[in-house]
C-alpha cells in the first residue's frame, strides 16, 4: 500500500488537532507516515500511533526555531526523498495554516508536483487522492486532482472527525542537511499570544461571532459569555475589527481567518460575502440580526430574527442553566 506524508503541527511534543485530522484523511488513500521536526518531535510519536501513524520520522535542530520556514522545507524534501525511494508515495498532507501554505507551495515547486490548498475533504480515486475544495467564497465545491508529480495538498482544519487507529508508529530519525537558505531569515524575538482560555479560532468546534451589530468594543462582552458557555472560539466580522472593537486575530472572513467549526454562531452580521467566505463551510450556522432582509438568512441553517441583545443573553443563560 503506498504510504502518506503527514506534516507534524505541534508545540513542544503536543500534537495539535489539524494534524490528527489529517492522519485520519490520510489513512482513506495509504499508510500515514509522520514527519515531526523540532523540540519534542520525539515525543510526538505516542499520540501519532495512536492515530494511525505506520512510522514517525523525526529530526530536531535549533534551525526549526531560530528561523523561518526553508529549514523544515528541507526536512520535509528529506522525507519525500527518503520514503519515494524506498516505495510508492500517495501524496504529502500539510495543516492548511498560514506557515503550512508556505512550506507545502515550496515543497511542491522543489519536487516539481502539483499542489492543492484549502481542501476539506479527501478520498482516494482512481488515479490518485481526489480533495474537496470551496471555492469563490464558498459559492461552489470543486473537486480536484493532481496529474503531475506526488500531490502536495493542504487541509483546513476541522475537515474531518478525529478518529483512532492504533499503529506501530516507529520512530526513525530523519537525516536532513540544510540547504544555503535555510538560514537567510533569522528569528529576533517572539512575544506570547495573552491566553483567554478559549480554543484557537481556526480549530475550534464552535465558534460565535459578532459584527456590526454588537455596536461597541464594550459589548463584545456579551459574545464572549455565550462563547464561554459553549467552549467556543470568539471571532468577529471585518466591520467589528475595522471599527477597533475587536483584535484583528479574531477576523473571520476572506480578509481574515476561514474557519469551519461543526457550529458557527453569528451575531449582528449581515453576510457580506467577504465573510461568508471564510465561515461559509461551517457544519451547521446560526445567525441572529434584527433585520430579517439581511444576507446572512440566506446561508443559515437556522435563523433568529431579534435584537442580540436580548436573544444572546437570554441564549446563554439557557446553555448554563442545561449544562448546570
Amino acid at each position: 500500500m503506498a504510504e502518506v506524508l503527514v506534516y507534524v503541527d505541534h508545540v513542544d511534543g503536543a500534537v495539535r488537532k489539524p494534524t490528527l485530522e489529517l492522519l485520519t484523511l490520510a489513512r482513506r488513500i495509504g499508510e500515514p507516515v509522520a514527519v515531526a521536526l523540532g523540540n519534542g518531535a520525539a515525543d510526538t510519536a505516542a499520540a501519532l500511533a495512536e492515530h494511525g501513524a505506520v512510522k514517525v520520522l523525526t529530526h530536531d535542530a535549533s534551525e526549526y526555531a531560530d528561523y523561518l520556514v526553508v529549514p523544515k522545507v528541507d526536512a520535509l524534501q528529506a522525507a519525500y526523498e527518503a520514503v519515494s525511494a524506498g516505495g510508492s508515495l500517495a501524496a504529502v498532507l500539510v495543516p492548511s495554516s498560514a506557515e503550512g501554505k508556505e512550506i507545502a507551495a515550496r515543497l511542491a515547486l522543489r519536487i516539481g508536483s502539483g499542489i492543492i490548498t484549502d481542501a476539506v475533504d479527501l478520498e482516494a480515486g482512481d488515479e490518485g487522492p481526489v480533495a474537496t475544495q470551496s471555492v469563490f467564497a464558498a459559492s461552489f465545491t470543486t473537486k480536484s486532482l493532481v496529474i503531475k508529480g506526488t500531490p502536495v495538498i493542504t487541509v483546513k482544519p476541522n475537515s474531518a472527525a478525529v478518529e483512532a487507529a492504533p499503529a506501530a508508529g516507529a520512530v526513525e530519525a530523519l537525516a536532513v542537511s540544510f540547504s544555503e537558505k535555510a538560514t537567510g531569515t533569522k528569528v529576533t524575538g517572539r512575544t506570547a499570544r495573552e491566553s483567554t482560555g478559549r480554543p484557537e479560532l481556526t480549530e475550534a468546534a464552535i465558534v460565535v461571532s459578532g459584527g456590526r451589530g454588537v455596536n461597541g468594543a464594550e459589548n463584545f462582552a456579551i459574545i464572549e459569555a455565550l462563547a464561554d458557555s459553549l467552549g467556543a472560539a470568539v471571532g468577529a466580522s471585518r466591520a467589528a475589527v475595522d471599527a477597533g472593537w475587536y483584535p484583528h486575530t479574531n477576523q473571520v472572513g476572506q480578509t481574515g481567518k476561514s474557519v469551519s467549526p461543526q457550529l458557527y454562531i453569528a451575531s449582528g452580521i449581515s453576510g457580506a460575502i467577504q465573510h461568508r467566505a471564510g465561515m461559509q463551510t461551517s457544519k451547521t450556522i446560526v445567525a441572529i440580526n434584527k433585520d430579517s432582509e439581511a444576507p446572512i438568512f440566506d446561508l443559515v441553517d437556522y435563523g433568529v430574527v431579534g435584537d442580540l441583545f436580548d436573544v444572546v443573553p437570554q441564549l446563554t443563560e439557557e446553555v448554563k442553566s442545561r449544562k448546570g
